[in-house]
């Protein structure tokens, strides 16, 4: 367990005291405050960034098929991505509802086009929440956004396949790492990461990734970070083998792999970054009871404490109950 000061014992949760739970609810009624007064200039930077972010897909998507036809990339495509679409990564990154952002942002069954934009977007948040420097951001999000260039030399039929892959247009799938890192590896003048991360973005912590089965220090920082992005975007996402799977869904699925696919640390900054951002939300927990979130636990995100009609639920004493779902 966690205690109030934010160190682990192995003691029994207490309950909040009546003191703790009105000053959670004194900072929680400020901030709702906060959000009810803005104005309409604060709201349309959100639907703004919208339209660039769709803008910026259709752009990878042209830059991509470029790609595709002429079986290489030039030097001058990375300046044009650099240039036209990582700004506006940059600034989506920002955006200080980010839940919001990643809401809008799902992919509709573009999984090479809309899915890099995304992976980029959910790289580039991550590496600002990790302290990372100007210069390697922007690197991550160069990574982030080339990270499955490899896909152009993927046969659209298989891509596009709605059914399940035979083993052998899987195995050709997997290859899109390899595609990618040769593709990369050769432009003159881009960090080594650019390709690696192509290479290693489906590397994991045990070992039981691919191509190469690389463990823990093997893989470069920004494939653990790339690998985090791609796999929540791909599982919060329609693709044409699968409907997208309810946020928290996602979240408990990622959470019970923190400690074998992906580096914990980095997955646990994430995820509590991802939640904090629902305090002041109303959710449903799988008992149908509906609350507000108004306090996120920072080693196990997922126990959230709730204000409902009937009172305070701590989850980390209601161990039976889980949220369900996001209700707005």
């Amino acid at each position: 367990m966690i205690n109030r000061k934010g160190k682990l014992n192995n003691k029994a949760t207490p309950p909040l005291t009546i003191p703790e739970i009105d000053l959670i609810m004194e900072e929680l009624n400020k901030r709702i405050e906060g959000e009810s007064a803005l104005t309409e200039d604060h709201v349309q930077p959100k639907v703004k960034i919208h339209e660039r972010i769709n803008e910026a897909s259709i752009q990878i998507k042209n830059i991509f098929q470029v790609i595709r036809n002429e079986g290489n990339i030039q030097i001058e495509t990375v300046e044009m991505i650099n240039a036209e679409v990582a700004p506006v990564i940059a600034e989506a990154a920002k955006l200080p509802d980010i839940y919001y952002l990643f809401e809008k942002m799902q992919a509709k069954n573009e999984c090479t086009y809309s899915h890099n934009i995304g992976v980029g977007i959910i790289a580039t948040y991550l590496g600002m929440k990790l302290g990372l420097s100007k210069e390697s951001l922007s690197v991550l999000t160069l990574a982030a956004t080339l990270h499955d260039v490899g896909k152009t030399r993927i046969p659209e039929s298989v891509l596009e396949k709605p059914g399940k892959l035979t083993a052998s247009e899987y195995e050709e799938v997997k290859r899109h790492t390899i595609y990618g890192y040769e593709l990369l590896k050769t432009i003159p003048g881009i960090p080594p990461s650019i390709a690696l991360t192509a290479l290693q973005h489906h590397e994991r912590e045990d070992g039981q990734g691919y191509p190469l089965g690389l463990k823990g220090n093997d893989i470069h920082h920004h494939s653990k970070i790339v690998a985090i992005a791609d796999v929540f975007h791909a599982m919060s996402s329609n693709r044409v083998y699968h409907q997208a799977m309810p946020f928290f869904r996602v979240i408990e699925q990622m959470k019970s792999d923190m400690f074998g696919k992906f580096n914990p640390e980095i997955l646990l900054e994430f995820i509590s970054r991802l939640m904090t951002t629902l305090v002041g939300k109303e959710v449903m927990l799988t008992n149908e009871r509906i609350g507000t979130i108004i306090m996120i636990n920072p080693y196990d995100p997922l126990k959230v404490l709730m204000k409902t009609s009937e009172g305070i639920i701590d989850l980390r004493v209601e161990k039976e109950w889980r949220i369900e779902r996001i209700i707005g």
